[in-house]
């Protein structure tokens, strides 16, 4: 690729993603899509520049560092052009400008949305220097850097869209599944921040073994009901006995918004990823509003949350030329 070549403007989305989906621990997550049409993920503008810059707006612009050097991004375009540099590509400068839109801090994959709109657009800018896989490793050792530890359940989906199992191998990091188009999901953030790491760290070291064998049964049934389109049998599975029995003491009110999701027919309710977000599983759109509009009034603490009616997102990332 000749680098000096003028190159179009690239904008990449990236969607907010539900990790965990309450059964699957690191495991499972899901790319989300606003079923009104709106945009809940985060964006990044890339253009040829005579050195490197990086401009921060949006909603949540205000919450990340004010030296940019301290940015995620940052760090990504430095890690894609060293990726780059050892496969002979000797790469023009970019200026950068990331919208913020995820909340820090909100169980709904901000960090790992930065990333990959990052990362995505910087190889759609620079010629798809790196194929699939070798995104989804750069991805998931960029997340790292913000999480304390490098896993895929939220930066998978991101990137691959839909619902994703991690398979964790050198040449299948992740592995799509087949979903439920009709399930509808709540996704409320209640506008608190709870960080990747003291979730964590509010977790036991280990787990018991009538726990594991829980998990690990939940999980194959789930993947197996999936794929024969046993949508009750899926629903049963999804309980989280890993995290939440110990997480939710973080989220207020999570307890009261479980209770009545269940009761008006939610299929399932749990904490995306390390909370404070929720989010309800629905076969019903009525029922999805009810609960959609309980929790806006009930479990939102301040002027920072929201609840959106999702569906699953089949696309993930996306980039094109402006």
């Amino acid at each position: 690729m000749d680098s000096s070549m003028p190159k179009a403007s690239v904008r990449a989305y990236a969607p907010a993603s539900i990790g965990n989906v309450s059964l699957g621990f690191d495991l499972l997550g899901a790319a989300l899509k606003p079923i009104d049409g709106s945009r809940l993920g985060d964006e990044v503008e890339i253009r040829a520049a005579n050195a490197y810059s990086l401009e921060v707006k949006g909603g949540f612009a205000h919450k990340l560092p004010a030296d940019t050097k301290q940015n995620i991004l940052t760090q990504c375009y430095k890690h894609y052009l060293g990726q780059a540099a050892k496969q002979g590509h000797q790469l023009e400068p970019c200026a950068m400008v990331l919208y913020k839109n995820l909340p820090i801090g909100s169980g709904l994959g901000s960090s790992a949305s930065s990333v990959v709109a990052a990362l995505d657009g910087l190889n759609h800018f620079y010629g798809e220097i790196f194929d699939q896989q070798a995104m989804l490793l750069m991805m998931g050792e960029l997340e790292g850097q913000i999480s304390g530890s490098v896993h895929y359940d939220n930066v998978a989906p991101c990137y691959l869209g839909g619902l994703v199992l991690m398979a964790e191998q050198a040449e299948n990091i992740a592995l799509n599944l087949p979903v439920f188009d009709d399930w509808y999901w709540v996704t409320c953030y209640s506008g608190i921040k709870v960080s990747t790491a003291e979730a964590r760290r509010i977790l036991p070291q280990q787990v018991a073994l009538k726990d594991t064998l829980v998990f690990g049964r939940q999980l194959g049934v789930f993947v197996h009901a999936l794929h024969t389109g046993d949508r009750k049998l899926a629903a049963a599975m999804m309980q989280d006995v890993i995290a939440e029995p110990y997480r939710k003491a973080l989220l207020p009110g999570f307890d009261q918004g479980r209770a009545f999701a269940m009761q008006e027919g939610a299929l399932a309710f749990g904490i995306s990823g390390s909370g404070p977000t929720v989010f309800a599983v629905c076969d019903d759109l009525a029922k999805a509003e009810k609960i959609n509009q309980w929790l806006s009034t009930h479990y939102i603490q301040n002027a920072d949350g929201f609840s959106h009616i999702c569906q699953l997102d089949p696309q993930g990332s996306t980039a094109k030329k402006v």
